[in-house]
């Protein structure tokens, strides 16, 4: 088996302010960013024996835009110090509107940033207001407009959906609003009610209603059916990109790919998770804890697992089904000696004779009505 290369995360846990659903780890003290910076290459030092070659870098967050030009090409000079990386490899970097201008845009992609993801999350105002995000549409949309005459040629855009009060009608208007941009790569996420969350909280206290769950089912059918009519292919249950039917035109996160097909990377900065082969490693789980580990001289990790055979095939039947290729057969059986139609043949014909799933050639998917049902779908397939 071809060993493919490998991808490196950077999270970046700094936040200007905390949006309300947000359960991703992050701080609004941005006092500690040179420290935090400095003490990213000690890191990268202790794994660099991890990996042989990467192909995609991904700064994350928090807000990575936070953080100036000459920080971020002081991270990839560091990385690169450290690890083979391919003259082609995609670098991303998170983009959180209000944070940055178009000079920002122009040296991060003088720095080596070659791929934009954008929070731009809504075009309407109000359903900003309600995510607690510090953008207006307007300035949203001139942050995708700056990234364009800065020189970015491959650009994303989030967006969130299934708010309270949200109607099909007006989310095909974002979507629309969106499109009209023609971004190269759209992530499209259902609004969920994270424990632990300011949203959360007022949830409880019956300050907000969430959608209901037909309404929200609804919305996901809706953008599938408005984005791909746009010329947006989905790969994946909240993603869509630009895809040339030659296949030449190829816009999908190729770093993202690698979660969902067990391929290896490496995860630097507080709350970050690693992978190789089966082994999940994980950092310590707050900044203080970070930099206090590598101030003594100690790995930040603070776990790891080695994923039975079981656990693999469970997240293997997972991930392919969230990716509109699905699950390949030939390679489910060369990876675990087991044929996926004799592990899964009874429960396989039930989900098919639903609607739910279908076979095509060596490869099992979910249909257009089962990607609604995913969670459901697993379930089944695993009793």
């Amino acid at each position: 088996m071809t060993v493919q290369p490998a991808g490196i995360y950077l999270h970046i846990p700094f936040c200007r302010a905390k949006c309300p659903y947000c359960d991703f780890y992050s701080v609004t003290t941005l006092d500690r960013i040179d420290a935090f910076v400095e003490a990213l290459p000690t890191e990268m030092e202790m794994q660099r024996h991890r990996i042989s070659l990467a192909d995609t870098v991904y700064f994350g967050g928090g807000t990575p835009s936070l953080l100036s030009a000459r920080r971020i090409e002081r991270i990839l000079d560091a990385m690169h110090a450290r690890f083979a990386v391919t003259a082609d490899a995609e670098v991303t970097l998170e983009v959180n509107p209000g944070t940055v201008g178009r000079q920002d845009l122009d040296a991060f992609y003088r720095a080596g940033v070659n791929r934009l993801n954008i929070g731009l999350q809504s075009t309407d105002d109000r359903t900003l207001s309600f995510l607690g995000r510090i953008h207006t549409a307007d300035s949203g949309i001139a942050t995708y407009r700056h990234a364009r005459d800065a020189g970015f040629g491959n650009v994303g855009l989030d967006l969130i959906y299934a708010v309270p009060g949200q109607t099909r009608k007006s989310w095909e208007a974002e979507m629309a609003r969106a499109v009209q941009l023609a971004p190269d790569h759209l992530s499209c996420y259902t609004l969920t009610i994270e424990a632990g969350t300011p949203l959360a909280q007022r949830v409880r206290e019956g300050r907000v209603r969430p959608l209901a769950e037909l309404v929200a089912g609804d919305l996901f059918s809706a953008t599938a059916d408005f984005l791909e009519a746009h010329g947006y292919r989905q790969y994946e249950i909240s993603n869509y990109a630009r895809v040339s039917r030659t296949g030449r035109l190829d816009l999908r996160s190729r770093h993202n790919r690698k979660y969902w097909n067990f391929i290896d990377y490496l995860g630097f900065g507080p709350a970050a998770h690693s992978l190789s082969g089966a082994t999940r490693r994980w950092n310590c789980s707050t900044l203080d804890a970070y930099m206090a580990a590598l101030q003594r001289g100690a790995s930040p990790e603070a776990g790891r697992e080695k994923l039975t055979r079981d656990q693999q095939i469970l997240e293997a039947v997972y991930l392919g089904l969230r990716q509109t290729d699905g699950i390949d057969t030939t390679f489910f059986l060369s990876r675990f000696q087991c044929d996926f139609y004799d592990r899964f043949g009874k429960q396989m014909d039930q989900l098919t004779g639903e609607g739910l799933l279908e076979k095509r050639k060596t490869r099992v998917r979910l249909t257009r009505l089962g990607m609604g049902y995913l969670e459901s779908v697993v379930q089944r397939m695993l009793v």
